[in-house]
């Protein structure tokens, strides 16, 4: 598949995600989840999601999208109109907390 249609099939999951997160799941600790980012691989077998999540505990947020992976990724495919959908794996986002704590150290260094 070529980059260009990659890359939308990407933002198209990823914005389809936060749809699912934010109207269709009734846990109330996926409700906190944020999707950062997705990458999804070239034969479309696999799909990595990144997510941030806010007053939660990452590890408990990863076991509860690793135990609802199979009932977003159905929602998914109901959404995005693609052949096969791909197996969905969960990665926490550090690039948001990198960022902070470079800010944090910037700051230190200005005062």
């Amino acid at each position: 598949m070529d980059k260009v249609k990659l890359e939308r099939l990407n933002n198209a999951f990823m914005e389809q995600l936060n749809i699912i997160f934010g109207t269709e799941i009734k846990n109330p600790i996926l409700k906190k989840v944020v999707i950062t980012g997705c990458k999804i691989t070239n034969d479309l077998s696999y799909a990595k999601v990144y997510f941030t999540c806010f007053d939660e505990d990452r590890k408990e947020v990863l076991k509860e999208l690793q135990e609802s992976a199979s009932f977003i990724r159905g929602e998914i495919s109901k959404r995005v109109e693609i052949r096969h959908t791909p197996e969905l794996t969960f990665e926490y986002d550090e690039s948001l907390e990198y960022a902070k704590r470079i800010e944090e150290k910037i700051k230190e260094i200005n005062e």
